[in-house]
């Protein structure tokens, strides 16, 4: 009986920077490339970063790059506002079925934006964690990609929808879409489904969603991005007053047996960073991190060493306990025991940012019972099923450079797939 021949397609679950990365690397390897992305979007949570730690430049140069390599690239077909619905087979001959939601808007989009004008209704707006509102038909962000509009599905039916419809001189808005699905035979698949943030409404004694005043990291990243909502001027989101003392508490929910049990290990260095933003802002600013211990090792301790001595930075080792606000001054009081002097230390900020830590999407979906995961959501590298492989923050919590590395590491496992015969 003649030996089957593997599939030479490589699924890629996971459009943001591993993914991204994984998709490019197997392409120009000579390998068919389908990278599948859930959000109307490629770039995930690095699209959202206003800068990396410890270089501090923006993320969009590199993702640029890689969007100009995908574009120059026939072997990568990429799919977005896509979910995997199901994953059967064995490697080297996996059935896949992707579920494509609709986006109301066709390939015909030039996004020239005539049609923003006849929108009349305003939605939350997601890439900006709820920060500010943009229209019913928007681009999902200024640097997206691809650069298409998207319609909500709340104004479809809709006089609305017919007014935006007619005011496309493209044609370019269809309201008929519908989800669509489709199968693909691939040989391996990379799982790089990323992570969210943990849920700060969990914590309910730092009051996430009571105190306007107190957001999460993810938030102040956002705030402080030139195309974020404040156009990046770090301000409260109570009254829009300027910020001039800020409070960051780490491991917020983290290292807690009642949240998560982990350290994430980058919400150190990403708070820092932010505390750079202030800084840069307003000289006469300050930075407060309340931290459990400092978690940065390696190329990163010259960014923590150098951080650390502006002395407008101040580090408390101490866990914070509950957040208090004053409606009146829209102020927010911390009090935390200062671990070093066995103070009880109570002050007032501005903002408190809570460092939560990061989630692997796979802690909720796995379209295949077969894969293996922790307790945490993480896939288990000693137990992957033979041709899925978990890649990027599916496997454990990591940075953005090694993310790219484990991109690569990704490849050349589901290169020695699909390369069997």
């Amino acid at each position: 009986m003649a030996e089957r021949v593997s599939e030479q397609g490589i699924l890629i679950i996971g459009g943001g920077i591993t993914g991204i990365s994984a998709a490019v690397e197997a392409a120009e390897a000579g390998y068919q490339v389908y990278l599948v992305e859930r959000e109307p979007y490629l770039g995930g949570r690095v699209a959202r970063m206003n800068k990396y730690f410890p270089k501090l430049c923006p993320p969009n140069c590199g993702l640029e790059i890689n969007f100009r390599r995908i574009k120059q690239n026939p072997l990568v077909r990429f799919f977005t506002l896509a979910t995997v619905e199901t994953i059967s087979g064995e490697a080297g001959h996996f059935d896949v079925t992707i579920a494509l939601a609709p986006r109301y808007v066709n390939e015909r989009c030039t996004g020239c934006g005539d049609c923003v004008a006849a929108a009349e209704t305003e939605i939350a707006n997601p890439f900006n964690y709820g920060l500010d509102r943009v229209k019913s038909i928007h681009l999902p962000h200024d640097f997206a990609f691809p650069m298409r509009y998207l319609l909500a599905p709340e104004v479809v039916g809709t006089p609305e929808a017919k007014k935006i419809k007619a005011a496309c001189p493209y044609g370019a808005v269809d309201l008929e879409m519908q989800t669509e699905r489709f199968d693909l035979k691939v040989g391996a698949v990379i799982l790089a489904t990323g992570w969210h943030p943990y849920e700060a409404e969990k914590i309910a004694y730092y009051g996430f969603g009571k105190h306007k005043n107190v957001i999460s990291n993810v938030m102040l990243e956002r705030l402080a991005a030139a195309n974020g909502p404040t156009a990046g001027v770090i301000q409260r989101p109570s009254d829009g007053a300027p910020v001039k003392r800020v409070a960051f508490i780490q491991c917020a929910g983290s290292r807690d047996e009642n949240h998560l049990p982990y350290c994430s290990g980058v919400c150190c260095l990403a708070s820092l960073k932010q505390a750079t933003y202030l800084l840069e802002q307003d000289a006469e600013a300050e930075a407060t991190i309340f931290y459990i211990d400092v978690r940065a090792i390696g190329k990163y301790e010259d960014f923590y060493t150098r951080v650390q001595a502006d002395p407008r930075v101040h580090l408390i080792k101490g866990k914070a306990g509950e957040i208090r606000d004053n409606a009146d001054t829209g102020r927010v009081t911390v009090q935390v025991e200062d671990q070093q002097s066995g103070r009880i230390l109570t002050d007032e900020f501005d903002l408190v940012v809570l460092a939560t830590g990061m989630v692997p999407n796979t802690k909720d979906w796995v379209p295949f019972a077969a894969v293996d995961c922790d307790d945490n959501g993480f896939v288990l590298g000693s137990r992957q099923v033979p041709g899925i492989i978990g890649a990027g923050c599916a496997r454990h919590p990591v940075d953005v450079s090694t993310s790219v590395q484990d991109a690569t590491a990704a490849v050349l496992k589901a290169i020695q797939v699909v390369g069997r015969r």
